[in-house]
C-alpha cells in the first residue's frame, strides 16, 4: 500500500513532465525504448538507433526475425490506446500484431504443451496443458473485471498468472508486459509514455526471479513487490531528472544532462545505466559520456561492482 501511495504521487509528477515542452519528444523516445526493452528481455540485439531508423522506413543491416520483431511491438503499442485491457478478443488482437510474421498463428492459442527454458535449456516451467488454456484465460479476464483490487495490483497479477497460464506458443512475455501497461494506460493515461518495459529489461534477472519466487511461493506477491518498485523507479527517476516539482519553469526545463543525472543519483544511488537514459533521454552512450564527465570532475564515484554496487556523490 506504500507503493501504490508513492506511485500515485509520481504519476502526478509525471503528468506535469509530459504536458511541459519536452512532452512530445520524450513520449517519442519512450516509444522506441519500450520496443527495444520489451523485445531485447527475449534476446533481441538491435540498438536504439537501429529501431528508430528501422520505425523510419531505413534499411538496416540486420537479422530479419529481430527487424520484425521490432516491427511487430511498433504495430501493438501504436494500437496500445484503443484496446479494451478487459477483452479477451483485444488480447487476441495484440498478440497477431505483436506476432505477426513471427508465429505460424498469430493471435490464437497455442494448440500444444510448452516449458519455458532458461539460458541452460533447463525447464523452469512446465505450463498448464493446452486444452486448459482457453477456460484458464476466461477465468483470468473474469477475475480482472470482477476484482475491486486497484489497478496497480490488478495489472501485476493478470502480468504473472498470464506468463504462468502461457497461452500462446510464442509472444507471452512481449504480450504480458504490453497488457500490464494497457491496464495502467486504462487507468492513468500517463502510463502510455512511461516505458515500465525498459526498466523490466534493466533488471532482468531480477524479474525472472520473481516469477520464480511467486511461482515457489504459490501466490504473486513477489512478482506484485517487484513491479510496483520498477514503476515506482522509472516515474521517480523522471521525476528527478526534470526537476518536477510542479513548478514550470524555464531553468528547470533547461537543465543540464550531468545535473540531471547528478540529481537522480543523489536519491537513488542504485540506479543503472539503462533507468538514466530513460530518465534523461539520453542514448546509453550518452550517459556513459557525462558519467565519465562527472568523474573526471570527482563529483562522482562508483562503489563496488556494476552489478550489485551503487553511486556516491561527493559533498
Amino acid at each position: 500500500m506504500n507503493l501504490i501511495a508513492e506511485i500515485a504521487a509520481a504519476i502526478e509528477r509525471y503528468r506535469i513532465i509530459l504536458e511541459g515542452p519536452d512532452g512530445v519528444r520524450l513520449r517519442k523516445i519512450n516509444h522506441i525504448r519500450t520496443i527495444r526493452g520489451t523485445t531485447a528481455i527475449e534476446g533481441n540485439t538491435l540498438t536504439e538507433a537501429q529501431i528508430t531508423d528501422i520505425l523510419a522506413g531505413k534499411c538496416i543491416a540486420g537479422p530479419q526475425r529481430e527487424i520484425d520483431e521490432v516491427k511487430g511491438a511498433h504495430a501493438a503499442y501504436e494500437a496500445i490506446e484503443s484496446f479494451n485491457p478487459y477483452s479477451v478478443d483485444d488480447l487476441l488482437k495484440a498478440h497477431g500484431l505483436m506476432t505477426q510474421g513471427l508465429v505460424d498463428r498469430p493471435g490464437k492459442f497455442r494448440n500444444c504443451n510448452v516449458g519455458v527454458m532458461d539460458g541452460a535449456g533447463n525447464v523452469v516451467h512446465m505450463a498448464p496443458p493446452f486444452a486448459n488454456v482457453h477456460s484458464l484465460v476466461k477465468d483470468l479476464f473474469a477475475w480482472l473485471s470482477d476484482s475491486e483490487d486497484p489497478v496497480l495490483i490488478k495489472s501485476c497479477v493478470f502480468h504473472y498468472e498470464f506468463e504462468f497460464i502461457h497461452p500462446f506458443p510464442d509472444g507471452n512475455g512481449r504480450t504480458g508486459r504490453l497488457w500490464q501497461t494497457a491496464l495502467l494506460g486504462s487507468w492513468r493515461n500517463e502510463f502510455y509514455g512511461a516505458p515500465v518495459e525498459n526498466i523490466v529489461w534493466a533488471h532482468q534477472q531480477e524479474y525472472y526471479q520473481a516469477i520464480r519466487a511467486s511461482t515457489a511461493a504459490g501466490e504473486c506477491g513477489p512478482f506484485i513487490d517487484f513491479m510496483l518498485d520498477k514503476i515506482l523507479r522509472t516515474l521517480k527517476a523522471k521525476g528527478k531528472a526534470y526537476g518536477a516539482t510542479g513548478e514550470k519553469s524555464s531553468q528547470k526545463s533547461s537543465q543540464k544532462s550531468d545535473q540531471k543525472i547528478l540529481s537522480i543519483m543523489k536519491s537513488m544511488s542504485d540506479i543503472t545505466m539503462a533507468e538514466i537514459a530513460n530518465a534523461t533521454g539520453l542514448s546509453i552512450a550518452g550517459v556513459k559520456k557525462n558519467i565519465r564527465k562527472l568523474k573526471d570532475a570527482n563529483l562522482i564515484r562508483r562503489v563496488g561492482p556494476d552489478k550489485g554496487g551503487h553511486w556516491e556523490v561527493v559533498k
